[in-house]
Parts: structure tokens; sequence; C-alpha cells
């Protein structure tokens, strides 16, 4: 029993690449700004065991990916920013959504939040080198179950 990060990080990938609405899907946090265009980055977020769907001998993990999507403010027309990613974000949302175990790599995607934070998004901005971006960063928590085995 194990983890498989590539295999999430490859679904979560995946799904944001097959909406088409992406200049660059990557999967680490940018160190430098992104170029023009619509960016998706995903990387790793808190993560950790779910007591209420672990057994005697065996932990299920909740693990979480943090998307976040950049559109640079320097654009026109200015009125479009703020609704080409919030549709960026609720396209991603009811991808995760709809593909409720991600091809069978995890027990569910935590839409309500029974175990943590629930799936959502929060939209910001972020200046990085001298460029200002809307964000959009996008929570998405995951069950797992039967990732860590207990020995006694």
């Amino acid at each position: 029993m194990s983890l498989d990060a590539v295999a999430l990080f490859n679904a979560v990938q995946s799904h944001a690449m097959t909406t088409g609405l992406f200049d660059r899907v990557g999967t680490h946090e940018p160190k430098n700004a992104p170029g023009n265009g619509l960016t998706c980055a995903i990387w790793a977020a808190p993560f950790g065991p779910v007591p209420a769907s672990s057994g005697l001998t065996v932990a299920s993990a909740r693990v979480s990916f943090l998307i976040r999507l950049y559109n640079p403010m320097l654009q026109q027309p200015q009125d479009d920013i703020d609704p080409t990613v919030l549709d960026a974000a609720s396209k991603l949302i009811s991808a995760y959504a709809g593909a409720f175990t991600l091809d069978g790599l995890v027990r569910n995607v935590d839409i309500f939040g029974a175990a943590g934070p629930a799936l959502g998004a929060t939209p910001g901005y972020l200046n990085q080198d001298g460029k200002i971006f809307r964000v959009i960063d996008i929570l998405l928590p995951m069950i797992i179950n039967d990732v860590w085995t207990e020995l006694p």
C-alpha cells in the first residue's frame, strides 16, 4: 500500500489540459512569472490520515492539491479578466466533481469537506517578477483508501 503521487499529479494535470482553456499546465509552482495567456499550475497541498475512513491496521489519506490559475492583468478588454479565470475555475471544479474517483485513483473527491476543507476556489492577485496576475486558487481534496499501513 502506498500513495501513487505521480499518477495523482498526472490525473489532475490531464483534467486541466483536456479543458483546452490553458496555454500552459504545469505540475509545480512557477518560479518566474508565467507568460501571456491563461496558465494553470498544480502542486501538493496539505495531506494526512483520515481517522473516520481508516481501519484497524491501515490508514486512509486525504491528499490535496492547490491549483492556481493565472491571468495577466495587463490585457484588453479588462472586463474579460475576471470572467475568464472564473469560467476556467468553474470548469475545473466541474471536471473534478464529475470525475469523482479520478479514474479509480481515489475513493472520492471531498467535494463537501467531509474530512477537511471542501473543494473550492479563492480569487486574489499576485505580483510576480513585477507582473500582476489575477489568480484563483482551487483546493482539490481527495480521499484515498488504504494508503499507510499501521504496524504494531
